[in-house]
């Protein structure tokens, strides 16, 4: 997981590794290891101004440093890196305990998913339920989705084999009715979450983007999640923009996070939206989502 991306920073460390031990680094020492880190870092899928900003950062700290007697040169710069990436990301959220803290009240918690069609949205809402009935809350699933063909089968098929309640709706009825519904169904007999699957089309489109704005209205919900492919490489921080600028999203899950061995696209997004990654999708099973934080990421790339 993550060669690209491993390989491109660790192979910056050690290509200024004799010139830091021999003097203090200029910027004519840096000048070839940036360019070429830069390069390295876009084709693992790290957005172009993102990258560019990992690169400043690193020139800044490093121009004129001199590695202190007795400090390896490569754990040194190795660490700078790590420290700027750990930056790039927000602070997560758990689902778990805000759904708890809202159903307290006497509240359902609600989410809207969005995303593209082909990014795992329907299979990451079924693990979402799966890790809250976990924890002993109850959640229901509603098939917003009246667009696609089938999306509510699979939705419900999740449903029934998890013992979630679904609530769904006719194909080309209102979405927003069916999300409606379901915080209705929460409400009366007590479920402590809800979970609004969208319709999935592409991310420049209109027609959608309105559709999504008008669920969010009706929803009001408390966490607004993009779903994001790891696979899906800069299209992943396109998508991203777009939902966030159209209807505003609160977090991020990567999915096929195991199948990614570039590593560039958890840190775009984060980097981009300002908006934290809080699950990653690490396999096919329910329970095969896990919380996501700086560390999982650094450790991925880096090693432990």
């Amino acid at each position: 997981m993550f060669d690209k991306l491993r390989s491109a920073l660790k192979g910056f460390a050690a290509s200024i590794k004799e010139a830091v031990e021999k003097k203090e680094l200029g910027e004519k020492d840096l000048e070839t290891p940036l360019e070429e880190l830069m390069v390295n870092l876009v084709e693992a899928d790290v957005a172009y101004d993102v990258a560019e900003s990992i690169v400043m950062e690193l020139k800044t700290k490093l121009v004129g440093s001199k590695v202190p007697r007795g400090t390896d040169v490569e754990d040194y710069v190795l660490n700078s890196l790590k420290s700027y990436i750990a930056t790039l990301f927000s602070n997560g959220i758990d689902l778990v305990s805000e759904a708890k803290r809202k159903c307290s009240s006497g509240l359902p918690y609600v989410i809207t998913f969005f995303g593209v069609n082909g990014v795992g949205k329907t299979t990451t809402i079924a693990k979402v339920a799966y890790m809250l009935k976990s924890s002993g809350l109850t959640p229901v699933i509603a098939a917003a989705d009246t667009f696609r063909a089938g999306a509510q089968e699979q939705l419900r098929t999740h449903a029934e084999r998890l013992g979630a309640a679904f609530i769904g709706g006719s194909y080309g009825a209102d979405p927003a009715s069916v999300a409606y519904n379901a915080i209705n169904y929460a409400k009366n007999r007590k479920a402590c979450a809800v979970l609004i699957d969208t319709a999935g089309r592409m991310h420049v489109d209109a027609d959608l983007m309105s559709e999504l704005k008008k669920i969010v209205r009706v929803a009001n919900p408390d966490l607004k999640v993009l779903v994001v492919d790891s696979l899906t490489g800069n299209d992943a921080v396109e998508q991203a923009k777009s939902f966030n600028e159209s209807v505003g999203i609160d977090a991020i899950i990567l999915t096929k996070l195991d199948a990614d061995l570039k590593g560039g696209v958890a840190i775009s997004v984060a980097a981009t939206t300002k908006k934290p990654v809080i699950y990653v999708g690490v396999g096919q099973n329910y329970s095969d989502l896990k919380p996501f934080s700086p560390d999982y990421i650094i450790n991925a790339i880096f090693g432990n």
